[in-house]
């Protein structure tokens, strides 16, 4: 009961990030925009377990080898070991919309982290949204291209794809926003 009691708390954790993603393109809807969102969920495998330096080795079915640093807070690594098999639900957001309130350029970062408690089945949820605001200080419709100025006030000339649409209602001053999400979520199988 402990065990499905916490699964349905990672779940609802990583709902309510996602469902965040999507709050702020709904409230610029009035306005021109785009959002890309990639979900993936595999089981990956541990090769290589460092208790010292708390990382873990694992490989994904394609192959694939990566090592990851496990947070100090996770209380579980003990249980880790090579062999060990996990189900990884990995997402990444890029939403891309002009500020419905306006604003000054500015870089925010936030994380968030729910992690098993001691005993439990090893595993947890960490999601990081960065948002960026950059105001349009240039604009040329017909070359596609935009001149922001970011918080440090450097500006970047960028070419937008012909994908994104009604290009023409962006205007000198506006606010781009541009919020980037990433939320993984980890559970250890038992075996």
């Amino acid at each position: 009961m402990r065990t499905l009691r916490r699964g349905i708390i990672y779940s609802a954790i990583t709902a309510a990030y996602i469902s965040l993603i999507a709050v702020a393109p709904v409230a610029a809807q009035d306005k021109p925009g785009a959002v890309v969102t990639e979900a993936v969920e595999e089981i990956v495998t541990v090769r290589a377990v460092n208790q010292e330096a708390r990382t873990v080795t694992l490989e994904a079915p394609n192959g694939n080898v990566v090592t990851m640093k496990v947070p100090d807070e996770a209380q579980n690594l003990d249980q880790v070991h090579a062999g060990a098999k996990f189900r990884v639900r990995y997402l990444q957001s890029i939403a891309i919309y002009i500020s419905p309130t306006g604003g000054e350029p500015s870089a925010d970062q936030a994380s968030a982290m729910q992690l098993a408690e001691k005993g439990a089945t090893p595993g947890g949820v960490i999601v990081t949204v960065k948002q960026v605001q950059a105001r349009v200080d240039e604009i040329d419709y017909d070359t596609r291209t935009v001149v922001l100025a970011g918080p440090e006030g450097d500006p970047v000339k960028v070419v937008v794809d012909d994908s994104v649409k009604r290009l023409n209602e962006v205007k000198k001053g506006d606010i781009v926003v541009v919020r980037y999400t990433e939320a993984v979520g980890m559970r250890m199988i038992p075996q």
